[in-house]
């Protein structure tokens, strides 16, 4: 694949910290894949896990998805965090868009991990939400569990005097 470089490089994030902090911050993640030269686009919300440098979905077993990540897992994403309009037409945001490669999670203590990562994340009070949803190991089983291992990252950031 072509290795792009950022023409405005004034609006490049180049510090690790910045890209890690708009991928801990966000919730939802635009993915796009492709099978057999046709494009599907997905929105799912997600955990990020520092360590491994990966997201973390959950989804059902089957599908559209599920479908197009066996034949091709190779991906493309975006987070996008939004910071407001000026008072002219100026938009403020900072944006990551990164490629990786989709592997569906069968071992059951990675599937926890991944929840654990994920419901951290995206809810105020994760104890209640583990509490409620996540009593038994059958749980875990039913549900499908995506690691998106991130390969190559870029970050651009817009401001705008107020």
């Amino acid at each position: 694949m072509t290795k792009y470089h950022m023409r405005r490089v004034e609006k490049e994030i180049s510090e690790e910290n910045d890209i890690t902090t708009i991928l801990k911050g966000g919730k939802y993640t635009i993915i796009s894949l492709c099978k057999k030269n046709e494009a599907y686009l997905v929105t799912l919300s997600y955990g990020y896990d520092q360590n491994k440098n990966a997201l973390y979905f959950h989804c059902a077993n089957e599908g559209q998805k599920i479908d197009y990540i066996k034949f091709n897992p190779n991906v493309c994403g975006t987070v996008i965090e939004d910071n407001g309009y000026d008072d002219g037409c100026g938009q403020a945001y900072r944006s990551v868009v990164f490629r990786g490669k989709m592997n569906l999670v069968e071992d059951l203590q990675e599937k926890k991990h991944g929840f654990d990562i994920l419901i951290n994340q995206l809810e105020n009070d994760p104890q209640a939400i583990k509490l409620r949803f996540l009593k038994e190991d059958k749980t875990y089983e039913e549900t499908g569990m995506l690691r998106l291992d991130i390969r190559e990252i870029s970050g651009k950031e817009e401001k705008v005097e107020s």
